[in-house]
């Protein structure tokens, strides 16, 4: 046993924790000891208490002014939910048969270790403090992993948010056991999956993943890309290639400087980006559903943005390879993918616009021009609120897709296009949403319409001519769907 030395953000919980639960012999456990341990942030605490947990748990949601919640009666489990504080969830729990059978039912030794309130002993009886003094992530034993097949995607989990290493024999033994993840629900092998692309080294957890033989089963789809080869210009596989693509996002996305190697590309990317780092950033911060948030998202959509190109490979008369409508397919393959995983329609939408769209970028710069002011409003019309994760998927598409071959001043190039994309939405006024010339009132009057889709359609043409600069008034408005409604039921409001 060792004295437990808590951070000081969780003393004052602790101590009124202490105050209400003891005498009652009660326990901090799990991942709580370990992060405390490790000095990382708190935001959630576990208990186990003898006696009637949910009880207790009652009590101790009034003395802290949380909520109550029963998560399970059988097992005797509850929550507490706090409005205010760096720990927002306590979960509380009972002890059938004492504190050291079950720590020795949990996965991880890491994870199952206690703190005995009453005087902060450390309870260690599967060898934790010295694993985590080693950074190592070793089961408990086999049969804890059997209990529940979600925990050998766990162990992956925290081996890469801790940047520690898998034992070996654990490590064996998650990869016999790869196939029965699919026993644990869709809904749980999400967050656990959503926690490694939430994390700013998420490649490294992909790639572990993958050397377990735990991606093969997860993203089968993803594992389809294993030794389909590219054109030339292309330095990877198909699987490796998106396997990197995630890799560069998670260098574009850091919060600070991130390893050497990668240091160039970095600090590039925010001095171009520089004028719009905050707004960036709070950009993809942003949750999209439950916690998860734009980034997280963003590197499925790198993961998944060639995930059609297995199926869609031909090799041209001439010996190219390409992949015709890889893009659209790549859509549908992660719009299903995401509905596997019961992601919410609207981020299923948002992933499957990514994939869908992310050639578009270099799509508008062909001949070696830059955009017209038309170009530009189709693809901001288009992408919406999706436009910035676009255009930071395509720059780690280019970085995945040169590889070593990528150079500085390649970089720096690549990322001042995409930056003068947005650039020129803010600058040239009225480029993204021009000012309303005309209403659907007006078109109607004019036009002696009754209410229908053929407004919308000239509303929306009309929007897009002032755009490119060919409507700039609202007389020229009013001759504009003059002229469209001329040319006929069939083509107004069709567009150039």
């Amino acid at each position: 046993m060792s004295q437990f030395h808590p951070p000081p953000a969780l003393v004052e919980l602790l101590q009124r924790v202490s105050a209400r639960a003891l005498p009652v012999e009660t326990y901090i456990v799990g991942g709580a000891v370990r992060d405390a341990l490790l000095g990382v942030p708190a935001h959630d605490l576990d208990l186990a208490v003898a006696g009637a947990a949910r009880e207790r748990a009652r009590g101790l949601a009034d003395a802290l002014g949380g909520h109550f919640v029963a998560l399970d009666d059988e097992r005797d489990v509850a929550r507490i939910v706090l409005d205010a504080g760096d720990v927002r969830q306590i979960d509380v729990a009972a002890l059938p048969d004492g504190i050291d059978a079950d720590l020795c039912r949990r996965d991880y030794t890491i994870d199952a270790m206690a703190v005995r309130l009453s005087d902060d002993a450390i309870i260690d009886p599967c060898g934790g403090l010295a694993d985590l003094d080693a950074r190592l992530v070793r089961m408990t034993s086999a049969s804890a992993l059997d209990a529940d097949p979600l925990r050998l995607v766990r162990g992956i989990r925290i081996a890469a948010e801790l940047g520690f290493t898998l034992e070996a024999a654990t490590a064996a033994a998650i990869r016999a056991r790869a196939a029965a993840v699919l026993a644990s629900a869709p809904e749980r092998r999400r967050d656990e999956l959503c926690r490694i692309f939430a994390l700013e080294r998420a490649a490294t957890g992909l790639l572990l993943l993958d050397e377990a033989g735990l991606l093969d089963v997860l993203l089968p789809e993803v594992a389809l890309g294993k030794g389909v080869e590219q054109p030339q210009e292309h330095a990877y596989d198909v699987f490796e290639h998106n396997m990197r693509t995630v890799a560069a996002l998670d260098v574009m996305l850091a919060a600070e400087r991130p390893a050497a190697d990668a240091q160039w590309m970095w600090e590039m990317v925010w001095e171009v980006f520089g004028w719009c780092e905050a707004r960036l950033r709070a950009y993809f911060a942003e949750e999209m559903s439950e916690g998860r948030t734009r980034a997280g998202l963003l590197r499925w959509a790198g993961l998944l943005h060639d995930v059609a190109k297995p199926q869609t490979r031909a090799r041209q008369p001439d010996g190219r390879i390409r992949f015709f409508g890889h893009a659209e397919e790549g859509a549908r393959v992660a719009g299903s993918v995401l509905r596997r995983f019961r992601f919410s329609a609207r981020e299923r939408r948002w992933v499957a616009l990514l994939v869908g769209e992310h050639l578009r970028p270099v799509q508008l710069a062909q001949l070696g021009e830059a955009p017209t002011r038309r170009a530009l409003h189709r693809f901001f019309k288009d992408l919406g609120d999706a436009a910035a994760a676009v255009l930071f998927l395509s720059l780690a598409d280019a970085a995945a897709a040169r590889g070593p071959e990528m150079t500085p001043e390649g970089w720096r190039r690549q990322a001042a296009y995409m930056n003068s994309l947005i650039v020129r939405s803010f600058e040239d006024e009225g480029i993204v949403q021009p000012p309303r010339l005309l209403t659907g009132y007006d078109i109607m009057s004019e036009l002696g319409l009754t209410e229908g889709p053929l407004v919308g359609r000239l509303l929306g043409v009309l929007e897009e001519a002032q755009a490119a600069g060919d409507v700039r008034d609202r007389e020229e408005a009013l001759a504009f769907i003059r002229q469209q409604e001329r040319a006929g039921p069939d083509r107004a409001g069709q567009g150039g």
